[in-house]
């Protein structure tokens, strides 16, 4: 268990072993979600991937993609395109 310290303008200094445990560099942002009385710390950054992720599940299958080469060769193909 790790503890810090509230400031009087309501700043905190996350513990290292927390910075460490959830990735965080200088500038980034964390995400604050309260469950049931209990609030949750989380990096931003992967909040978002995962949503992104989530939303994206299924589409490959769905435009005819079925390996992960298929989604390069269509890419490289899009770019000369361009």
């Amino acid at each position: 268990m790790e503890l810090a310290k509230v400031t009087s303008k309501g700043q905190i200094t996350i513990p290292l072993m927390i910075r460490n445990l959830l990735q965080l560099k200088t500038g980034d942002k964390v995400y604050f979600e309260e469950k049931k009385g209990k609030v949750y710390i989380a990096n931003a950054s992967q909040i978002a991937l995962a949503n992104a992720q989530n939303q994206m599940q299924g589409e490959a299958e769905k435009a005819g993609f079925q390996t992960e080469e298929d989604v390069v060769a269509y890419i490289k193909e899009l770019r000369k395109a361009r």
